[in-house]
């Protein structure tokens, strides 16, 4: 009998395999992004200090009407570099938590390079 793959435990695999190898640092923080079937969260968070310094998503009332599309990930992307910017923040490391550099999370990139992130 063939068995079905679990995507999310192999995407959780590879989540675990990447976090191992990226940290964020007060000078270079992480870009940690989440996609559900409906929306698309965005954080970047200072790992050595255990804090999220700037954090976006499509649940937001700026955002309303805007759900987790590659439009809406671009939005996001472009909001959480322009708080970044506010912050003192240029550059980061993109953590894409085991998602394939694709669709959403390829958009929500492009949106925060945009905005002036450099990663």
């Amino acid at each position: 009998m063939v068995s079905k793959i679990n995507k999310k435990a192999m995407r959780q695999k590879r989540h675990v395999r990447v976090r191992s190898k990226i940290t964020g640092t007060p000078e270079r923080p992480r870009l940690n992004v989440f996609r559900s079937n409906a929306n698309i969260y965005a954080q970047i968070i200072d790992d050595v200090n255990g804090v999220t310094l700037v954090s976006a998503s499509t649940l937001e009332k700026e955002f309303e009407g805007t759900t987790g599309n590659c439009e809406g990930a671009k939005k996001i992307g472009l909001a959480v570099a322009e708080r970044a910017k506010a912050k003192g923040i240029e550059e980061i490391v993109f953590d894409r938590s085991g998602y394939l550099y694709h669709g959403r999370v390829a958009a929500l990139a492009e949106g925060a390079r945009e905005g002036g992130l450099k990663f």
